[in-house]
């Protein structure tokens, strides 16, 4: 069974999200701060995690941090700030996803669902490898190498780089991207999008493939000259 681990300072939150993720079969944790959620991590491996960013004792930032050092659990962050600056931080340090507060849980439900989807990725996927120039993509394996180096990706890393992979050359969208990527019941924003090709372009350095940007239309992946 698939098992969730909900981290929030606010008992009824942790009820509420229990309640309708628990009806869609999943099995439920809960932690009520930082510290809490990590020891639970660490014992328990949960398959995704909600985090609350604003919590005492160790906040979900740094909770996010902490827990990416060692582990590519999916995690969907929740903060109650209206500004961008939680969710800006907490894709940079490796979220999945991020849901303002209050929100509706059948949206909570949704997007977990979505996560999970791809992060084990469906049947429905193709299976095999795709290269671009030194860049070669095994989904299968979840692997992917450059040059001669493995590149360690996060779960949407992986995913936006195979799906622009699959489209050589071609531009997608910041739209068809968070379709692909984060799934037709995504309900965030493109900035996300953004975010993610800014380090997977990092991650891809000077080995002579690059994610391009195309203004005002969206992003494509080429194999350029000159690259190491």
């Amino acid at each position: 069974m698939t098992t969730i681990l909900v981290v929030d300072d606010e008992e009824h939150i942790r009820e509420l999200a229990t309640l309708y993720l628990e009806k869609e079969g999943y099995q439920v944790m809960s932690a009520s701060d930082g510290e809490e959620a990590l020891e639970t991590v660490r014992k328990s491996a949960p398959d995704l995690i909600v985090l609350d960013v604003m919590m005492p004792k160790v906040d979900g930032l740094e909770v996010c941090r902490t827990v990416r050092k060692d582990s590519d659990v999916p995690i969907l962050m929740l903060t109650a700030r209206s500004d961008d600056i939680d969710r800006i931080v907490g894709l940079e340090l490796g979220a999945d996803d991020y849901m303002g507060k209050p929100f509706n849980p059948r949206e909570l439900t949704a997007r977990v669902k979505a996560i999970l989807r791809r992060s084990e990725g469906g049947g429905s996927r193709a299976r095999g490898a795709v290269s671009v120039g030194s860049l070669t993509i095994d989904w299968r394996r979840r692997e992917a190498t450059i040059g001669e180096e493995s590149m360690t990706l996060r779960t949407k890393e992986f995913d936006l780089l195979r799906a622009l992979a699959e489209h050589e050359g071609v531009v997608l969208t910041r739209e068809q991207l968070l379709e692909r990527v984060w799934g037709y019941d995504y309900y965030g924003e493109t900035r996300t999008v953004d975010v993610h090709v800014t380090q997977v372009r990092r991650k891809l350095g000077d080995h002579g493939v690059s994610i391009q940007t195309v203004r005002g239309v969206g992003y494509k992946l080429v194999a350029t000259e000159g690259g190491s």
